[in-house]
């Protein structure tokens, strides 16, 4: 007697939940990861970027923003794109032509003539950063056991997140002597080379096979995940601690959570040289400063991803906004360097924490498979299209009421996500999704 699709999916969804890390799943973490840390630099360099071109006159301040607003927007929509295309398309394909994409129109950008050129360049180059984002979180989620999945998915963000002080060190050493021009150079071959590296080599997920009704194919990709035994989990016969969060509820929490974190996050890290400079401290000494203040981004991934599955997603995330609520307050009235090093280091740790905690491991553990790329998609668009406007917002309390006041504004929306995910978010540590 043929088995049912709705069978055959649950046999080997059941198996793959249970399926030890294989050679297979490392291959998938190490090319996700190589992308991710691609990703975290290319933040930083967005942000010297700005902080350079101003300062030598190649731009405004306005015109800054908006070339730091272009960027966001063009997250927002590869984000958006990379959703709809992932779920309909398959992950795989989707995630070979976005790296392309930031690669080749990041190092255009190298050559960029003048600042509309350059704006323009940026983001076609964040369309397919966007979509980088979106997928490689949810693809480590898609492949990554579900007794470890959140230690994985943080892992994702741990390693990611070490291109954090990377891409400031690489803006440090390059931009005073070569000018701004040479980290794009950098940044874009690296990406086209690791394009090469992933181009048909990375698997389809299975799940999302499964849910297109190729059984064989999913069959063939699980036994390999298999290799290497199973685990033995509580939720072998529990259907009782199945995630079943709707997708009106999951997309409410996705959208305030990612939000909350990537304004908090991209409002700081993309501001803070620029911030420096106007209380006085010169460019090499500011990019100097924010890279020291970067390290907190691997090790407050690496705290993150530890605690979501020690404590669970909900109490990491609520004490980690409310954490980063308190120190960006502080922050604003720090006048030492070493204060400034100190306190910005612990905000930085926060607010990756929750980077980890949140875009990698919480947000796609709301949605089901057939929808989980858009869910993911929309969450993390609507949290770039936030930041779209925060360039203006920054340039307009700059020029009405100082740097302190941007802070101030870090520590409303973190308290604002600590109450929405404390009251309406599902505790989904350790628990399968369909």
């Amino acid at each position: 007697m043929k088995m049912s699709s709705t069978t055959l999916n649950t046999g080997l969804l059941q198996r793959m939940n249970d399926a030890k890390e294989s050679p297979l799943f490392y291959k998938v973490f190490v090319l996700v990861t190589l992308g991710l840390m691609l990703d975290a630099s290319d933040v930083y360099l967005a942000s010297a970027t700005n902080t350079a071109v101003v300062k030598a006159g190649f731009a405004t301040l306005g015109q800054g923003s908006l070339f730091l607003s272009a960027g966001f927007m063009g997250l927002f929509i590869g984000s958006i794109l990379a959703g709809f295309l992932g779920d309909k398309f398959g992950r795989n394909k989707v995630y070979s032509l976005n790296l392309f994409v930031f690669g080749l129109f990041t190092l255009l950008a190298g050559f960029a003539p003048n600042i509309t050129m350059l704006t323009l360049l940026r983001f076609i180059a964040s369309l397919g950063l966007g979509a980088e984002i979106v997928t490689g979180f949810a693809l480590v989620n898609e492949f990554a056991p579900v007794l470890h999945r959140g230690r994985w998915a943080g892992g994702a963000s741990v390693v990611g997140n070490l291109g954090s002080p990377l891409g400031l060190l690489l803006c440090t050493l390059l931009i005073p002597r070569y000018s701004w021009r040479a980290p794009f150079f950098v940044v874009g071959v690296l990406a086209l080379l690791l394009w090469v590296l992933r181009f048909n080599n990375f698997p389809e997920s299975p799940r999302w096979l499964m849910s297109q009704g190729r059984h064989d194919e999913a069959e063939k990709l699980v036994k390999q995940l298999e290799v290497r035994g199973t685990y033995t989990t509580k939720n072998n016969s529990g259907e009782s601690k199945r995630v079943t969060t709707s997708l009106a509820r999951g997309l409410f929490v996705g959208v305030v959570a990612a939000v909350v974190t990537t304004l908090a996050q991209f409002t700081f890290t993309s501001w803070v040289p620029t911030l420096l400079v106007k209380r006085g401290i010169d460019v090499a000494h500011s990019f100097m400063l924010s890279t020291v203040m970067m390290v907190g981004a691997p090790v407050g991934a690496f705290f993150g991803a530890m605690l979501v599955d020690w404590v669970g997603r909900k109490k990491t995330i609520v004490v980690g906004f409310m954490l980063t609520a308190l120190l960006g307050v502080t922050f604003a009235y720090q006048t030492t360097s070493l204060m400034v090093m100190l306190v910005g280091f612990l905000l930085t740790l926060c607010m990756y924490a929750m980077n980890a905690s949140i875009l990698s491991v919480y947000v796609p553990e709301l949605f089901q498979t057939k929808f989980r790329f858009r869910g993911e998609g929309y969450s993390a668009g609507a949290g770039k299209l936030a930041a779209v406007l925060m360039p203006s917002f920054v340039v307009w309390t700059l020029t009405n009421f100082g740097p302190t006041y941007v802070f101030f504004g870090i520590a409303v929306v973190t308290v604002l996500g600590a109450v929405v995910v404390g009251l309406f978010g599902p505790e989904t540590k350790q628990r399968p999704v369909e």
